[in-house]
Order: structure tokens, then C-alpha cells, then sequence
């Protein structure tokens, strides 16, 4: 993968995070308060917990921290996939954000 092509699905998943905290804010009582600054969103739930998404340009990948721990994921060519353990990103952020939060989250991949 070249630097270029990283740039543009690390991109594409910060957004997809963003726009998922919107939907779901929108449809639910959640409160997820979502900051984006550079290459880092930052989702606060109201118990004052978060999950950092960040780039890590020089290895290619993405990065969450969450309560649950940190986790290193890697584009395979159509989805983000955690370096141990093979899982999507996606779906391992609406796990834990999901815990965070006290109730069911679902965050979704971009179109």
C-alpha cells in the first residue's frame, strides 16, 4: 500500500467514525460527544469515558484506544483488521464503545 493509498482509507474510516457518532446521536439518548483534530477522533461517552482513533502513518495503520485496550489494525484491501487478532475495526469499536457507553452501539464501515 502506498502512503497516497493509506492516506485515503485512513481517511475514509476517521470519517465513517464521525459519521457514525452523528447517526447515532441523532437516533438515540447515547451523547457521544466526538472531537476530531488531525488525524485523532476522540469519542467522550457521558460517564466521562473515551476511545481515541488515531492514524499511525509511518506503520499504516489505525489505532483505538479504549477501556478494553489498545489495538493496532492494518487495511487487508477491504477492511481494517487488528494485527493479532484478525478482528474488524468496526466491529470491535461498536463492542467497545458499546461497553463504554451502557448500551447497543453500531458503528459502521463506509460505503
Amino acid at each position: 500500500m502506498t502512503d497516497l493509498e493509506y492516506m485515503d482509507q485512513a481517511e475514509a474510516l476517521l470519517h465513517a467514525v464521525e459519521a457514525s457518532c452523528d447517526r447515532i446521536n441523532e437516533a438515540s439518548d447515547a451523547d457521544i460527544d466526538n472531537q476530531r483534530v488531525g488525524g485523532m477522533v476522540t469519542l467522550t461517552f457521558p460517564n466521562g469515558s473515551q476511545v481515541i482513533v488515531n492514524q499511525q502513518k509511518p506503520l499504516h495503520e489505525v489505532w483505538m484506544a479504549a477501556k478494553a485496550g489498545g489495538f493496532h489494525y492494518r487495511f487487508d484491501g477491504g477492511q481494517w483488521r487488528d494485527t493479532k487478532t484478525g478482528s474488524e475495526f468496526f466491529a470491535d469499536l461498536s463492542r467497545y464503545a458499546s461497553q463504554q457507553a451502557g448500551q447497543a452501539l453500531r458503528f459502521v464501515a463506509p460505503a
